[in-house]
């Protein structure tokens, strides 16, 4: 089986091997956009991300194996032209209540101990007042599933300022879950994740 830099090499004289990259993550991409964008939104920037790739593809840093970082970093850059739609998407869960976003991932569940409709309330709403910044670094790692380091790549950023943008989101996202239903929410990153990956 090939590796993502070896089918992105073979795609110079073979556009088609590019095809092979699409089946292998295309799948986890849209997940990861459609709760930040809404599944309507998703499909586009899937398709958005796999066409930039392909364009982008002589660029690529073939000594790195995996390329699910660098598309993640390309939907995220394209995510911040959605960035107003997403805030808004935000703000109308956290006023109304109804999870658009959880719609497409029927597997995901709200920790079963949590008022699920109360929580994404005010999770939304604290989603939507983070900087991009921190949020783009938080989902990455909570809804992507990216280690610190992918997160790093995907954003182009060091591996310092991805910690402390977690970091900062953490602290302003732990009054939310502290104390809830007795819940208590610690920097243990698995813990962090495993809220965040189901919120």
């Amino acid at each position: 089986m090939h590796t993502d830099a070896e089918l992105i090499a073979r795609s110079g004289n073979l556009p088609e091997a590019f095809a092979a990259l699409f089946d292998r993550h295309a799948a986890a991409l849209h997940r990861y956009l459609a709760r930040r964008a809404g599944g309507l939104v998703a499909e586009d920037l899937v398709a958005q991300t796999f066409l930039v790739a392909f364009e982008q593809r002589a660029r690529y840093d073939v000594s790195r194996p995996n390329a699910r970082a660098w598309l993640y970093g390309i939907a995220t850059n394209l995510l911040r032209r959605h960035h107003r739609d997403e805030e808004r998407l935000f703000r109308s869960l956290a006023r109304t209540g109804t999870d658009a976003l959880a719609d497409p991932c029927p597997s995901d569940r709200i920790l079963d101990r949590l008022d699920a409709s109360a929580l994404s309330q005010r999770l939304a709403a604290v989603l939507a007042g983070l900087p991009a910044a921190e949020r783009d670094v938080l989902l990455l790692h909570a809804w992507a599933d990216l280690d610190l380091e992918e997160v790093g790549r995907a954003l182009d950023i060091p591996a310092g300022t991805v910690r402390s943008r977690l970091h900062r989101a953490r602290k302003r996202l732990r009054p939310l879950l502290s104390g809830v239903d007795g819940v208590r929410v610690t920097d243990d990153q698995a813990r962090t994740k495993e809220k965040f990956r189901h919120g």
